[in-house]
């Protein structure tokens, strides 16, 4: 399989769409494909995750999930791993106002 910088789904379990496409459920992690772990470190085989490599992990830290979502958790530490790019352009966050000569 292909090395790819986009992460894509791995969850615990998985439901059938409508259209007869597996979908992720149960608790979900960010993976690159082409790698055997999640972007939070827990190994695929071991926690036995589900790929889905054709869903890809567009989830943010304000997506409120409920009852009726087939996802019930989506883990932390993959959001900050996948959510805390910046801008190539702009190494740091903050500028210096006012530097010491």
């Amino acid at each position: 399989m292909r090395m790819t910088s986009t992460p894509a789904v791995a969850a615990s379990g998985e439901q059938t769409g409508p259209d007869g496409v597996r979908q992720p459920g149960g608790e979900v992690h960010a993976w690159l494909p082409g790698q055997n772990q999640t972007l939070c470190g827990l190994p695929l085989s071991r926690t036995r995750l589900r790929r889905f490599p054709h869903v890809p992990f567009e989830y943010s830290s304000t997506d409120v999930l409920t009852e009726a979502d087939p996802v019930g958790w989506v883990c932390p530490r993959c959001l900050a791993a996948t959510g805390g790019r910046r801008d190539r352009k702009q190494k740091q966050s903050w500028v210096r106002t006012s530097p010491r000569p």
